[in-house]
């Protein structure tokens, strides 16, 4: 056990009054020299001030999430097969491609390696660049071994400090896009406090570094701050250019480097449907914005069914052509976690039982309210959600008349484009959160951009007071900057000492059994031996010894995942002579079982992984406890606590070649 010691705008008719305004105020100031130098020097002087203060905090967000990786693990102290093994279940999986890439005599051997990888799966050859995501560890290795740095710096500090450097880029993008949506870079500099101050909430980097999301999600958040410039009206063609080059840039790397981009990409697509549909952006050509209200409502319903279908149509059919089956697991899931049927699929189970896979808990709003950002969330969103009801049913409700006579309905309520796209993405992104714990570093940390544009937004305040007869510019402005910083004088007298204290706490990793094991399996095995064992433990198997794996934890594909099955029966009530099959199918030659899983109390009866088991092949759960009724008894006794009796039976498949007090090795005998 391990221990630790974020459209381009087009000519219409339809042009707000408030955009016209601004224009005409523009206009007036080109015409007063003197007062128009004193704006373009305030605006300089802000933006350069405003950026110093995101590059500076980005960096120093990074500089403190490697600190306190530093202090938890001690990792400049500690062996390197200790630094492997703290890269836990598939980071550590992801790593040994990059440490596999340098240790290749040649660049070239080491993309033949991978094109042509024989030793993550036994007994199969697979392309790893087109199985898995690990574009960034092949990048990263050739750029260590071209770059002059080999003498002054470690391989896998090379590669940690990459990941906490992006980031720096994550929390500045973040910044910047609270920025964009209030128009102060005071709205960013409160995002970024409550990002670090809720970093148990926002992000896990310091103890998962490799994990995909990490790598993933600061592109997706440069991408959301280039789609929010984006939607700006009035931009100047080269800007527009740009920034369409930064959101194409951003979005290829999002998709490289995460296997689940086509998701969010799904809900990017969503959210630009829904407001192109609610009439929220500008369109060209406008086949739903005619006719009454309900004849626009009737055409978006029927629009969006359409869309729906030829989705799941055109899905069904791809898969079926190319005999696609490696996301299938994931809406059986979906099923059966939304009470769409119970499931004994041993995959989907797997996934349900896990935490990260479960509903949000409950204490997480109890951290966030800590911090004042889920008071500050809910009253922004409030008052934008009815903000955007109120737009939305006066553009649906906008009558033909109008629109042919090139008249604007009065609308006392102006929602800008960019503000509603972060509003819907926000929304999906809590629904996302909401059913699935994994998810909820999208939402936090767009929870930090959101709440810290309303607080700092004139357009808030503005609907706020007029809602309450207290409209007055300059209570706006006393408003949008008093209020922030208090909420940042708050944040700093309540949490400073805490951050404080987290940084002169210093701990060690400790982990001796699985040290043993792998200090055992480099001096006592082969090195073309084949493991089988958990994924999680073959990950670390395969960063610190090399060797070849049965299984592993990139879960993304169908036979992987039936290989996975098979495995585990040795923690499931099987014979020896079927366990010593499967395994010998796989051409294993050593097994190692291990007793935090073969009696686990982790989880409750009926999420134990022998528990999935033993429903997956139809038998009785152990325990007191209900069982369905068409589960039987099974034939034979659990494998993992019957082979440590060696007994005959086993023992005529399988010698026990290493043991402490979490693992236990077996050689599989081939005579049989």
């Amino acid at each position: 056990m391990i221990s630790i010691r974020q459209r381009k705008g087009v000519k219409t008719t339809e042009v707000s009054e408030d955009y016209a305004a601004q224009e005409a105020n523009v206009k007036l100031e080109n015409k007063l020299p003197s007062g128009c130098t004193t704006r373009r020097l305030w605006k300089l002087l802000s933006f350069m001030v405003g950026g110093t203060i995101a590059l500076c905090i980005g960096l120093l967000t990074s500089v403190y999430l490697a600190t306190l990786h530093e202090n938890d693990l001690w990792f400049s102290n500690i062996k390197e097969v200790e630094r492997e093994i703290s890269f836990r279940t598939e980071c550590g999986l992801y790593y040994s491609y990059y440490k596999q890439m340098l240790q290749a005599p040649t660049l070239m051997q080491g993309f033949h390696g991978l094109i042509y990888d024989n030793k993550t799966e036994s007994m199969r050859t697979i392309n790893l660049l087109q199985r898995m995501n690990i574009y960034q560890e092949v990048f990263l290795s050739i750029l260590y071994r071209v770059l002059p740095i080999q003498k002054y710096l470690e391989p896998v500090y090379f590669y940690i400090y990459t990941l906490f450097g992006l980031q720096a880029i994550y929390v500045t993008a973040l910044y910047i896009t609270s920025w964009l949506l209030s128009g102060t870079w005071l709205s960013g500099l409160l995002a970024a406090f409550w990002y670090v101050t809720n970093r148990i909430d926002t992000t896990r980097v310091e103890f998962t570094i490799p994990l995909r999301e990490n790598w993933a999600l600061p592109f997706f958040a440069i991408q959301i701050a280039a789609i929010t410039y984006f939607l700006r009206p009035n931009l100047q063609p080269l800007s527009e250019r740009l920034t369409l080059l930064a959101i194409f840039i951003s979005t290829f790397l999002f998709s490289l480097t995460w296997q689940f981009n086509q998701f969010m990409m799904l809900m990017q697509a969503l959210v630009l449907f829904t407001l192109d549909s609610l009439d929220m952006l500008p369109a060209v050509k406008k086949n739903l914005k005619t006719g009454s209200f309900l004849n626009r409502l009737g055409k978006l319903l029927l629009h969006l069914f359409a869309v729906l279908c030829l989705t799941l149509f055109l899905n069904n059919i791809i898969k079926k052509l190319l005999n696609l089956k490696s996301d299938e697991h994931i809406f059986k899931f979906l099923k059966a976690k939304f009470g769409f049927g119970a499931t004994r699929d041993f995959d989907a189970n797997l996934y349900l039982c896990e935490e990260a896979f479960g509903l949000l808990p409950f204490n997480t709003f109890g951290r966030l309210s800590d911090t004042l950002l889920f008071y500050a969330y809910i009253f922004v969103l409030s008052i934008t959600v009815m903000a955007a009801l109120a737009v939305a049913f006066h553009n649906l409700s906008d009558s033909a008349r109008q629109q042919s006579t090139g008249q604007m309905g009065k609308c006392t309520i102006i929602l800008k484009p960019e503000t509603a796209y972060n509003l819907i993405h926000t929304i999906l992104f809590g629904f996302l959160a909401l059913s699935t714990m994994r998810m909820k570093y999208l939402w936090t940390s767009h929870m930090c951009v959101f709440a810290s544009f309303g607080l700092c937004s004139p357009e808030i305040w503005e609907l706020l007071l007029k809602s309450i007869h207290l409209y007055n510019p300059k209570r706006i402005c006393i408003m949008r900057y008093s209020v922030p910083i208090l909420i940042l004088l708050y944040l700093c007298y309540k949490f400073w000492p805490g951050m404080m204290d987290e940084l002169s706490e210093l701990r060690e990793f400790y982990d001796p059994d699985t040290v043993e094991l792998m200090d055992w399996i480099n001096s006592h095995t082969p090195r073309k031996a084949v493991f089988a064992g958990s994924m999680q433990l073959l990950a670390g198997v395969k960063l610190c010894t090399g060797r070849t794996l049965t299984n592993h934890p990139h879960y993304e594909d169908n036979s992987l995942r039936e290989r996975t099955k098979a495995v585990y029966q040795i923690y499931a009530k099987r014979s020896p002579e079927d366990v010593h099959a499967l395994l010998r199918s796989f051409g294993t030659d050593y097994v190692i079982l291990e007793d935090s899983i073969c009696y686990e109390r982790r989880h409750q009866r009926g999420c134990r992984l022998r528990d999935l088991l033993d429903i997956a092949n139809g038998h009785m759960m152990d325990g007191p406890g209900e069982n369905d009724p068409d589960l039987k008894l099974a034939g034979h006794p659990r494998f993992c606590e019957e082979i440590k009796r060696n007994l005959p039976p086993y023992t005529a498949y399988f010698t026990r070649v290493f043991q402490n007090k979490t693992f236990h090795v077996y050689k599989l005998l081939r005579n049989k």
